[in-house]
């Protein structure tokens, strides 16, 4: 089975798979639908038919699944965090996400299927950036509830909405927060930077607190207008991985990421989303609250930013508070 529901739409008709970014420019028929690992090649999957998704998710059943081990244990991230604190006092960042890959301990059960698991998460933890992508051609299956959009582009406009600081529903942000995310909007404006006319950039909002399923999250907006002949493959040059799963500055972030995190992020913190073939118009998320499978198990990666005001115990609460939703309608 071939299929995506992304952006409100059910995709079938297969027609065209590839790992080449720059198809995205190419002009022709169809929807792009862009899966791009954090730490690994892309893959573009042009659909022939495109129809708006049932109001009602599909309904197809994935087996429940219980039982998950962690890439990193409360020690082993605490660990990480203090690592981090030491990389900020050295002035090596400011800021760097840590995360951990949670796997399924056993195989996963017969009949399950990512399908049903996607239509699961559309009803108990509906997402403005969700995605399910099945292409059984290349064993490609994810099913995102991603709350983050990490690209949109509309003609000549591009904007990104990056999320920094997260709470339970009802408590406060700290300051702690509100500082994560002028860093990442900063990094973001530098990204943008080196692809928009020069003045275009703005921020049009910054720490808007926005609810989602069980918490809430600080998001601004950052937009800007693209020079004359950049295209979706300068634009993710420019851009990607994500600043808001990276840390700042970013390629400081990526190297103290490689040398702590023990297992590969795969889709998880990559980016998830669709590219219309004829106009090059597109959302992409941030491939956050992210199942996919790999390896016979299902996986889901959390995370979270640690800067010098971060404590290990209250850093690996974000963790759990991000991934018990996710891994409830998982279990049901």
């Amino acid at each position: 089975m071939d299929v995506a529901v992304v952006g409100g739409c059910l995709l079938t008709g297969l027609r065209d798979v590839t790992n080449d970014i720059t198809a995205l420019d190419a002009r022709g028929h169809g929807r792009w639908v862009v899966v791009m690992p954090f730490d690994g090649p892309p893959t573009c999957a042009r659909f022939e038919d495109c129809r708006p998704a049932p109001a009602v998710p599909m309904a197809a059943r994935a087996a429940p699944v219980a039982g998950w081990r962690s890439s990193l244990d409360a020690e082993g991230f605490a660990k990480g965090v203090a690592a981090v604190r030491e990389a900020v006092m050295a002035g090596e960042v400011y800021q760097v996400n840590l995360c951990r890959r949670l796997t399924t301990s056993a195989p996963l059960p017969p009949g399950f299927d990512v399908l049903g698991l996607g239509a699961a998460l559309a009803r108990a933890n509906p997402a403005p950036f969700a995605a399910t992508v099945v292409i059984d051609r290349i064993a490609l299956a994810v099913a995102s509830a991603s709350p983050e959009l990490f690209l949109r582009r509309r003609g000549r406009m591009v904007e990104t909405r990056p999320i920094k600081g997260t709470a339970a529903d009802g408590v406060e942000f700290l300051d702690k927060d509100r500082a994560e995310n002028v860093m990442i909007v900063d990094l973001m404006r530098n990204d943008l930077g080196r692809v928009c006319e020069y003045g275009s950039v703005t921020v049009p909002a910054l720490c808007r607190e926005e609810r989602h399923p069980g918490l809430v999250h600080l998001v601004s907006t950052v937009r800007g207008g693209l020079r004359a002949g950049v295209g979706w493959a300068e634009l993710l040059a420019a851009t990607f991985p994500p600043g808001s799963v990276t840390g700042a500055p970013k390629l400081a972030a990526l190297d103290v990421i490689a040398q702590l995190e023990p297992a590969r992020r795969g889709i998880y913190c990559g980016a998830i989303g669709w590219v219309d073939a004829e106009t090059g118009n597109g959302d992409l998320n941030v491939a956050i609250r992210t199942f996919w499978t790999e390896d016979g198990r299902l996986h889901l990666g959390t995370g979270a930013g640690i800067t010098w005001g971060s404590t290990a115990e209250g850093e690996w609460d974000e963790t759990e508070l991000k991934a018990r939703r996710l891994l409830a309608v998982a279990g049901r």
